[in-house]
C-alpha cells in the first residue's frame, strides 16, 4: 500500500505550506491524481485520516479528483483519451495502435489547501 507513503509526503508538504503562511488548522485539501498512477483513492483517504489523527490537520476534508489519461499518437499527433489499455488503443484519426506517448494521467499533486 504505497498510499501510506504518499499520504505522509502530502502531509509534510501541507504542513510546510501552512507553517510558511502562519496557518494552524487545515479545513480541506484537494488532491489530483492521474488515472494510471495506481492510486486507490479510498486507501489514500484512509491513510490521510489515520496519519492526521490528533494533529492540526485532523478532521480536514480531503477531496480527490482523478485526471484522465491522455495520449498522443506518434504517427499523426492526435491527442485522445483511450477507453482501455493504451498499448491496444487505436488512434481515432489514423488507426495506429502502437507508439502513443502519454501526455497526462500519471500526475499526483495538491490542487489547493484551505486553512485558517
Amino acid at each position: 500500500m504505497h498510499e501510506l507513503s504518499i499520504a505522509e509526503s502530502l502531509i509534510k508538504i501541507i504542513s510546510e505550506e501552512m507553517h510558511k503562511h502562519g496557518l494552524r488548522k487545515l479545513l480541506s485539501v484537494q488532491i489530483v491524481y492521474g488515472q494510471i498512477s495506481a492510486i486507490v483513492p479510498e486507501a489514500l483517504e484512509t491513510a490521510f485520516e489515520i496519519l492526521t489523527h490528533g494533529t492540526d490537520l485532523a478532521g480536514a476534508q480531503i477531496g480527490i479528483t482523478v485526471k484522465p489519461m491522455v495520449v498522443r499518437c506518434q504517427r499523426c499527433g492526435r491527442e485522445f483519451s483511450p477507453s482501455h489499455d493504451v498499448r491496444l488503443a487505436p488512434c481515432p484519426d489514423c488507426g495506429e495502435d502502437i507508439g502513443h506517448s502519454i501526455i497526462s494521467g500519471r500526475e499526483l499533486y495538491i490542487d489547493h489547501i484551505e486553512a485558517e
